[in-house]
Parts: structure tokens; sequence; C-alpha cells
């Protein structure tokens, strides 16, 4: 294959943060293909993006969907378990992604995982993308690992929702304290740090972290304060947090809150040790955005789909 048939490989180019990254990609003039687990989704990017299906069943096949190209970039996870898709599938997915990767000689390999990840992890989500790490830095490929915290932006499904029940509900319940961390990073910053660290020759490990960090009660504040909410903000305890949001999710027909998701937000999983790395503000953004964020549900089952 010539370098003028070289291109790059981005996993979910129609989802969330990999449909940033492509369209960075594509902005630069770079040929993009996107394996996904939905090839017959609505394709934004038209002939500029090749869609084919994921492969993991067959190695070879993988490998080949994988071969000339630049550099990979994983946005492949799954919130929650689902339809028979467990976290140990996912990971394993995951590392044989790496694998093919290796096999058909590609460059350079980005991993977009979460912030304290870590293999040892009580948490399937931490654990999960802990071990993917381990497994893609001993893969010997090249590769950028890159350690988001809080995404946000148009797309973004839990600050929204939160603003969504702010605007409708008179009760707004916090688990714990509320005094547990965040550290929020705009998804088109994801999307920049991504695509530098292909760039790179170097292995890097990098928390993708924004400038501002927040309590959850001094973000659900400020979500309340953006849309105008006279709700009332209420402390309960974690075991009826979880009651309250499988009440919501059977009302809703969707995954709200998971005991894990809870767990990890008062353990201050979401946020980082190191220096920012992205600019954006999200108080910033928020005044720019107050008056479309919450203004309709967005169901993750149905994104799905």
């Amino acid at each position: 294959m010539s370098v003028q048939d070289r291109f790059s490989v981005v996993t979910g180019a129609l989802g969330y943060t990999g449909r940033y990254i492509t369209a960075l990609l594509i902005h630069r003039g770079l040929r993009v293909r996107s394996l996904t687990a939905h090839p017959h989704r609505a394709n934004p990017f038209g002939a500029q993006l090749e869609t084919q299906p994921f492969r993991f069943d067959d190695p070879d096949a993988l490998a080949r969907s994988l071969e000339g190209a630049q550099a990979v970039f994983n946005t492949y996870w799954i919130r929650f378990p689902s339809g028979g898709l467990t976290f140990a599938q996912a990971t394993a997915n995951v590392k044989a992604l790496i694998d093919a990767a290796k096999r058909a000689g590609v460059s350079r390999f980005i991993h977009i995982s979460i912030t304290n990840a870590d293999p040892d992890s009580s948490l399937p989500y931490f654990r999960g993308k802990g071990l993917i790490e381990r497994h893609l830095m001993h893969s010997g490929l090249r590769y950028g690992i890159l350690r988001p915290a809080l995404i946000f932006g148009h797309e973004d499904i839990l600050l929204n929702n939160i603003a969504w029940m702010l605007r409708r509900f008179p009760l707004f319940p916090i688990p714990g304290d509320g005094n547990y961390r965040v550290q929020p990073i705009a998804v088109d910053d994801v999307a920049q740090l991504a695509v530098g660290l292909a760039d790179q020759s170097a292995d890097v490990i990098m928390d993708a972290v924004g400038p501002e960090t927040f309590t959850f009660n001094q973000l659900v504040g400020l979500l309340a304060r953006t849309v105008g909410s006279n709700s009332r903000i209420i402390h309960v305890s974690p075991s009826v947090q979880l009651i309250l949001a499988k009440v919501f999710s059977v009302l809703t027909r969707d995954v709200t809150l998971t005991r894990d998701e809870i767990r990890g937000l008062m353990n201050d999983l979401l946020v980082s040790r190191q220096s920012p790395t992205a600019t954006t503000r999200l108080s910033e953004w928020l005044v720019l955005n107050a008056s479309t964020i919450g203004t309709h549900y967005r169901s993750e089952v149905a994104m799905r789909a």
C-alpha cells in the first residue's frame, strides 16, 4: 500500500468522542475508517468516512481491517453491561484490537482510557480500562494513552440529564455529602489531545482534564443556576440514590446511574493528580449553551440501539 493510501482508524467514529476525533482528522485532510458496532447508523461524514463492522470474533479479519493504518484511535468501551456484553468481554475485545493492530503493522495506537484506571480496581469499569492499558503497554506498539475524566459537550448525556432533571423536578438528590470532586473536560479538547498524541513518537500516558475542579455539590449548583432551576438539592445515602435511580430508569427505559458509577464518583476517581491539560472552562461553556442544555432528555439505551 502506498503512502497516499494510508489512513487512520477510529473505533466508534459515529459515537460521542470518536465523532470529534474523526471530524478533526478529516479537517486535517486525512482519510478515516471506522470500525463500529453500528455500521448502518447514519454517517454524517459521507464519503469522507469508510465504515466497517467490528470483527472481534475473527482475528484475521480484524487485522486486515487495520492494514495500512497509520494510527488507530480506540474509543470503544461500554458504560454498563448490556445485551450480554460484559466488562470482561469488552476488555477482551479491546485486547484483540490491540493484538490485531500489532499484526497489521499499525504505527501508533491511541487509547481513550479514564482517570485513575487501575487493573486492581474493585470497580469493573476502571479495572477493565487498567487491564487494557497494561496490555497495550506490553504489546510492542507505540502508544498514547489518554485518560479523560468527565467529558462534556453538546452530545453529553450526564450533565445534560442532570440539567434536564433540574429544569423539571422540585427535588434533586445527591448521594453522600457531595464533596467528592470532578474535573470536566470538553470533548473538543479530548479530540485535540488524542490527535496530538498520534503526532508524537514517544509512548505517552496523559490525563485529559480541564482547568476547573468542582465538588459534585458545586457542579450541580452551577447547572441549577445555568438553567434557572428552583429545584431543592438534597443529600441522600448511596443506597437511597440507587433506588431512586432504578425507579427513574424504569420510567425512562434507560440506565441513568449505576452502583459502580456512584462509587466511582464518591471515591474521587474523576479528578486528576496532574496539572490541567485542556483550556475550555465548563463554567464558560455553560453560559454559551444555557438555552439548550437539559431541554431534552438523552437516553443512553436509545443511543446504543
